[in-house]
């Protein structure tokens, strides 16, 4: 069998010396292509045509069988059908080749007869300790060592610092085309297909290790190894190398679970932004973000302040960068006294000061004032990059650019810029060749193209660099351990009255409540409370309470309780199969402030954590939170202060505000709790959590279990 896929195993294959063509012909341009491109990039000599009649093929002689190569080969690309791809690997791996890239389409994709013949392709290749990148897919390039085992036409000479990695072989052709034109370099493309071995995960572990990549960019349609992803992505933010990711799907799954009003807030595209966000993973939406952003990440790096600083020689630009800043939510933070200080200065007395700059017409009068803004603002201590609004050309008159004295002015204020600078240019134009001759006699090593652009990969970058500054202390501690006590079978749902006492068993504070099987029971309970009393029916088969009218909320009075009970009670006996195990009586609870807290099991990501404006308007607002599994009260706060609703916390219109350490420690210990029942758990809910000050207490909860 194969052992694991570690990123020393990987080095093999992404890292070939030489390259076998398996089921070379005249008549593939798949073959046609992928043989000119290793010629193209220099490994003619040390590639190998298989062609099983030892026909010539691309006027060079052929051999019918890896074997008779004689010499030792990394990498067998198969061309071959797919009836053809189980012998082709037996005999590479006969001549102890050890990596296959598998081109041939109608395995996983292909419906159940396909998803049989990948597994069948894997437990082959298994055997034969064999990886196996693909199948449906268009290999790879290593750009860096120039190893290019590829079908895809245009492949660019020079490498540079974003690896591109791509579950679609069709779409790759064109993201390596903006790649050059964005003048995001790449260091690798990578085409994964179905990941019937090889996962997007493995790659991006192969990646972290790589000393020529600083930024991933990769297009998922679904993440097939969720474990090796997580692992790899946590890797990535601690070695300071952001991955951006469009993740394209974002439909939503129905419910989990009927039971709980959380199923409904944890879809599949929601699940991901939360894991994405938790991991420190850019998630964009479309192709340009992707390249642009990750190489604006990778020619900056981590940012030591989020605010933007910007330096334009167009007023119109500047109002377009403010407009797309406050729409994408970037910062530009307004300069410090200093900064004022040292621009008014410099700029004519017709300027204003303030961010964005406008440095006025002034700058084509005396370049040099470029140089010295630059200098002030990435000084500036609310700046963590300076975004220098300009034009560059895309192509050649003939004559030498005109603008070049100012492109040097810009070169002049970066090279001693205190921070980051990005040259920005007005609209979304290609960086050609003739472009970077210009950057570089004014040694501007990096351009976006776009103001929006601008806005977008800067804000992500900002992002990330606050999101994983302190990454490099691994995964998430786990929280304090919670004792479960056996109590009633894990099957079904649990009535209300199992749920609150293994709430309240965990350390959750529940509100007080009393179990009457009698209507004299439940008139001496609320007795007791007294006061106006909640009552509800108690039965694990009727979750959704007051949708079969099995509330009365602020019954007061010794006969109205009485009748409350019988009412409930009667309501109950109308629904079918249920059981009835009594009403519960508990003090009414007014005021404050209503939350949901649930916790829902993702079949890849695992416990999936929501906080929620609680009580009936939970999918009515749409106000959620989400993050997975463990999270530290630090983090519950800080989802619970990013709901919209949020301002309810901090108390409005005289009522106290929320005690949010106390909150959060609440909302980390129902993610404890939910970690401590283990995979048996399908759905853990506290709705409504009422809080009001420093008083915290779950008024309602539902559970509910996996099937067997």
């Amino acid at each position: 069998m194969a052992g694991p896929i570690t990123p020393q195993r990987l080095a093999s294959l992404f890292r070939p010396r030489s390259v076998a063509l398996v089921g070379a012909s005249d008549k593939s341009n798949f073959s046609a292509v992928t043989y000119r491109n290793l010629v193209d990039f220099g490994l003619g000599d040390r590639t190998h045509l298989v062609n099983r009649r030892g026909a010539e093929t691309h006027g060079r002689p052929t051999v019918t069988s890896c074997r008779e190569i004689g010499e030792p080969v990394d990498v067998a690309f198969m061309m071959v059908p797919q009836a053809g791809t189980l012998d082709a690997l037996s005999d590479a791996a006969a001549a102890g080749i050890r990596n296959a890239v598998v081109l041939s389409a109608g395995y996983g994709e292909a419906g159940e007869a396909g998803r049989a013949a990948q597994a069948e392709l894997v437990a082959h290749a298994e055997s034969l300790d064999m990886v196996l990148l693909g199948p449906n897919q268009l290999g790879f390039a290593n750009f860096v060592h120039r190893t290019p085992v590829t079908p895809i036409p245009g492949l660019p000479d020079a490498s540079g610092p974003v690896a591109l990695l791509s579950q679609s072989g069709a779409s790759s052709s064109a993201m390596l085309d903006f790649a050059g034109i964005a003048g995001a370099d790449l260091s690798y493309m990578v085409t994964l297909g179905n990941e019937a071995m090889v996962t997007a995960g493995h790659v991006l572990d192969y990646l972290v290790d790589d000393e020529h990549t600083r930024a991933i960019a990769i297009f998922l349609e679904t993440v097939r190894d969720p474990g090796v992803f997580r692992a790899a992505a946590r890797r990535a933010a601690a070695a300071g190398k952001p991955i951006v990711a469009l993740k394209a799907g974002s439909s939503e799954l129905a419910a989990r679970t009927a039971a709980a009003h959380t199923g409904a807030l944890v879809g599949d595209d929601r699940t991901v932004d939360a894991v994405f966000r938790d991991l420190g993973v850019i998630r964009v939406d479309s192709i340009e973000d992707m390249l642009i952003t990750a190489g604006t990440a990778a020619r900056l790096g981590r940012l030591a302040r989020p605010g933007i600083g910007v330096v334009s020689i167009s007023g119109g630009a500047c109002d377009i960068l403010a407009d797309r800043a406050e729409d994408l939510g970037a910062e530009l933070p307004p300069f410090a006294p200093a900064t004022e200080q040292a621009l008014d200065a410099m700029m004519p007395t017709y300027g204003t000061v303030h961010n964005p700059l406008d440095v006025t017409g002034a700058a084509i009068i005396d370049p040099t004032l470029f140089t010295r803004a630059i200098e002030a603002v990435s000084a500036d201590p609310g700046v963590g990059v300076v975004a220098v609004v300009n034009s560059l050309p895309w192509a050649s008159d003939g004559r030498p650019y005109s603008g070049q004295v100012f492109a040097d002015a810009i070169g002049d204020g970066i090279a001693n810029a205190a921070g980051p600078v990005v040259y920005v240019n007005q609209v979304l134009q290609p960086i050609t060749a003739y472009t970077r001759e210009v950057m570089a006699r004014a040694r501007v090593p990096h351009a976006i193209p776009g103001l929006r652009q601008a806005v977008v990969a800067l804000r992500n970058l900002a992002w990330w660099s606050e999101a994983t500054r302190d990454s490099a202390t691994g995964t998430p501690q786990a929280g304090t351990p919670v004792v479960v006590s056996e109590g009633a079978p894990r099957r079904g749902a649990w009535s209300e009255t199992a749920a609150r006492d293994l709430l309240a068993g965990a350390g959750i504070p529940v509100v007080p409540g009393e179990t009457a099987t009698s209507a004299r029971q439940a008139v001496k309970a609320a007795t007791g409370f007294g006061g106006p009393v909640a009552m509800k029916i108690v039965s694990p088969d009727i979750l959704h309470k007051s949708d079969i009218g099995g509330v009365r909320l602020g019954v007061a009075g010794d006969d109205a309780v009485a009748a409350a009970y019988d009412e409930i009670t009667t309501a109950a006996s109308n629904v079918a199969g249920a059981r009835v195990e009594g009403v519960l009586v508990s003090p009414l609870r007014s005021g404050g402030t209503e939350l949901l807290v649930g916790v829902v099991r993702d079949p890849d990501w695992g416990p999936v954590l929501a906080v929620a404006l609680g009580g009936v308007f939970v999918e009515v607002l749409g106000d959620s939170a989400l993050s997975p599994l463990p999270v530290s009260p630090a983090r519950a706060r800080a989802l619970l202060e990013s709901l919209r609703g949020a301002p309810l916390l901090h108390g409005v219109r005289g009522a106290p505000a929320a005690d949010l350490d106390a909150l959060g420690a609440v909302v980390a210990r129902v993610g404890d709790l939910a970690l401590a029942l283990g995979n048996d758990l399908e759905s853990l809910e506290i709705n409504p959590l009422h809080v009001s000050g420093s008083t915290i207490e779950a008024l309602d909860a539902v559970l509910t279990w996996r099937d067997a």
